[in-house]
């Protein structure tokens, strides 16, 4: 059985969009990249989290993670998995 994702929406008042000085079409993607980088930040995503929020690929986060001077979380597992694929 395929679990389906599911969505919740926000509703950002019209002149909040205005006055980010952002354009009205670029604005959902900005607010994601933002919300997943702030979250990602404090510890509430993990990096894989945070890229399926952004809609970005892993490089590309890691480089928005960079312009903005956030550090990356290792793990112990992420570690691992790229010391065996060195050794490969």
């Amino acid at each position: 059985m395929q679990l389906k994702d599911e969505y919740i929406a926000i509703r950002v008042p019209k002149d909040i969009v205005e006055s980010a000085r952002i354009p009205e079409r670029e604005f959902e993607r900005v607010a994601r990249i933002e919300l997943a980088i702030a979250l990602y930040a404090r510890g509430v995503l993990s990096l894989g989290q945070a890229r399926r929020l952004a809609k970005l690929s892993k490089w590309e986060l890691l480089e928005e993670l960079a312009k903005r001077g956030v550090e990356r979380h290792y793990t112990r597992e992420e570690l691992e998995d790229d010391i065996n694929f060195a050794e490969e």
